[in-house]
C-alpha cells in the first residue's frame, strides 16, 4: 500500500484536509516536508476501520531529518487524502518513533 500512496504523492493527487492545514500551519510543517516525509517513510498503524474511510499513519523524515507523522486514507480513492500531521514526541513515541507508548 505504501507504493500506491507514494504513487499518489508523486503524481500529486492528493488534497489536505482542513484540518491537517490547520495543525500543519499551528506546527510550522510546509508542504513540501509533507511530500518528503510520505515518500520515504513507511507505514506504522493501519485504520481500516476509522470513521471516515480506512486511513493509515506513515512516519517519515524530511530531508532535513524532521521526523513526521502523517494520516491519510487509503490510495483507493481518487485522490489521496491527507488527514493529520505532526511531528512525534518522545512522550507518546518509543525512541524510534514507530511505536506508541502504552
Amino acid at each position: 500500500m505504501i507504493e500506491n500512496i507514494r504513487d499518489k504523492v508523486h503524481d500529486e493527487l492528493f488534497e489536505i484536509s482542513n484540518h491537517a492545514l490547520t495543525r500543519s500551519t499551528q506546527r510550522y510543517i510546509l508542504l513540501d516536508e509533507i511530500v518528503e516525509a510520505i515518500l520515504a517513510g513507511e507505514i506504522i498503524e493501519d485504520y481500516p476501520d476509522d470513521r471516515y474511510g480506512p486511513s493509515c499513519l506513515i512516519a517519515g523524515y524530511t530531508k532535513k531529518q524532521r521526523p513526521l507523522h502523517i494520516q491519510c486514507s487509503y490510495p483507493s480513492r481518487p485522490l489521496l487524502k491527507i488527514i493529520t500531521v505532526y511531528e512525534p514526541t518522545l512522550d507518546k513515541w518509543e525512541a524510534n518513533l514507530k511505536v506508541r507508548k502504552r
